[in-house]
């Protein structure tokens, strides 16, 4: 539990996004050369992106491909990887504690724990907020993790097998998915679904009739989906998943999630043996004023514009867990910093560099955020999105093919501050061939 006294102790919490690419950063810059001691803490094994959860759960994606598994990734990257969740922080013992890690089995695998720091960033994430609607804990699904994304993935495959198999017509809500929430997650799941589904009808479940027995809808409770997108990009989306057959209901707040579907504020009764949860984030609860520190309604952590948090200068927050300011004068709208993958892989980049200064003694730098806009996959349908800030100095919707290719480029941006070019580079050309061999949607 120990290190030496002479090597900077920089502990990461949480190997998301941002917290992985900081970890790698750092340890190919200072735990490589003994500068530094990196550690990142995480309570799983492996690493997947996030805005991916939406392919593993469709089927469309093959996990092992894109999976990063974090000791493997310390080994090669010159920082150490320990497996646990936070419990707490000792600010004057500058300790983090983590609660002991047990198998499925229930048998131990690590004790309780406790991590010295120096340098301590929290890069936690988020998790969907539920804002206390009944039901939702019970009988809705989250796309919150690897985990979530399979178990809803079995479902769904298992919904299929089910119905080609009885005998006795099919129940009302019977293969109807309700997606709850219309933001990107809820409609590229929507749009993933509208294929996937099909695909896995075709492996001979001849039975089922998808366009007619499988539904898919979308439930917004504002009054278009996309809606912290422009208003075109929003039209274009609606108009999209309509033709794909996708039911789009805006304006609709969710009431209460039961066991055969939703029921809406207005009353009407949406049947659905699938429900998803995609409306609202928060940071983890446990975090509420964990330590002492500033937190807001949404239990991110206050953070000041050199990314420390606002009542200790040795803790940094980064990622969705932060709530960073966004000024009209660094081209924000006078808000904060939107919880999105870019911001997380922006905030790794600067951190690297704050901690390097922090460790020569240098004064801290203001973080800056810079939006290049927002784009949203549809499968194989389209992708759209707008183009903005920095990248054009103004905003342009863009869809298609050069939507696709930029939206492709976000993920491989994330593998390269992973992985390196050559890697990368050998990786994606060895998927593109399996591509050509391997079915397209997984059934398991």
């Amino acid at each position: 539990m120990t290190s030496p006294t002479d090597k900077h102790r920089v502990v990461i919490v949480g190997g998301g996004a941002g917290g992985l690419e900081l970890a790698t950063r750092l340890g190919d810059t200072l735990g490589r050369r003994g500068r530094a001691e990196i550690v990142l803490i995480d309570k799983n094994r492996t690493h997947v992106w996030k805005p991916k959860l939406h392919e593993i759960a469709s089927g469309s994606m093959d996990m092992s491909a894109h999976e990063v598994d974090y000791l493997a990734q310390a080994h090669w990257h010159g920082f150490r990887f320990r497996l646990g969740e936070l419990t707490g922080i000792d600010r004057a013992r500058r300790e983090v504690q983590v609660a002991p890690y047990l198998d499925d089995e229930g048998r131990l695998v690590t004790p309780a724990r406790a991590f010295p720091y120096d340098t301590l960033v929290l890069a936690i994430g988020s998790l969907s907020n539920d804002f206390g609607t009944p039901g939702v804990r019970e009988h809705a699904l989250r796309l919150e993790s690897k985990a979530d994304a399979q178990r809803f993935h079995a479902r769904m495959v298992n919904a299929c097998i089910r119905a080609h198999a009885q005998t006795t017509p099919l129940r009302p809500e019977q293969l109807h998915v309700a997606i709850i929430g219309a933001g990107a997650t809820g409609v590229e799941l929507a749009a993933e679904l509208h294929r996937t589904t099909r695909e896995v009808i075709a492996y001979g479940l001849d039975r089922v009739d998808a366009e007619k027995d499988i539904q898919v809808s979308v439930i917004e409770a504002a009054d278009r989906v996309l809606p912290a997108l422009p208003e075109r990009i929003s039209a274009a989306t609606e108009k999209l998943l309509r033709e794909l057959g996708v039911d789009v209901h805006t304006g609709a707040k969710v009431a209460e999630v039961v066991p055969d579907g939703v029921r809406l504020a207005d009353g009407r009764a949406l049947p659905a043996e699938l429900v998803v949860w995609a409306a609202g984030v928060k940071a983890a609860d446990f975090l509420q004023g964990i330590a002492g520190l500033e937190t807001n309604r949404s239990n991110q952590l206050a953070v000041l514009p050199t990314l420390q948090t606002t009542r200790d200068e040795n803790v940094f927050a980064i990622g969705d867990c932060a709530q960073c300011a966004w000024p009209e004068a660094n081209g924000g709208k006078g808000g904060f910093v939107p919880p999105r993958a870019q911001a997380a892989h922006q905030q790794a980049s600067h951190m690297a560099a704050q901690i390097r200064r922090r460790m020569a003694g240098q004064r801290l730098l203001p973080y800056r955020y810079r939006d290049f806009g927002s784009l949203v996959s549809l499968g194989e349908f389209s992708t759209v999105g707008n183009m903005m800030g920095g990248l054009i100095g103004g905003s342009l919707m863009v869809e298609g093919w050069f939507a696709r290719a930029m939206y492709v480029s976000l993920y491989k941006m994330h593998e390269l501050a992973l992985h390196g070019t050559t890697k990368v580079a050998l990786d994606t050309l060895a998927r593109l061939i399996t591509r050509r061999t391997e079915p397209h949607v997984k059934l398991h």
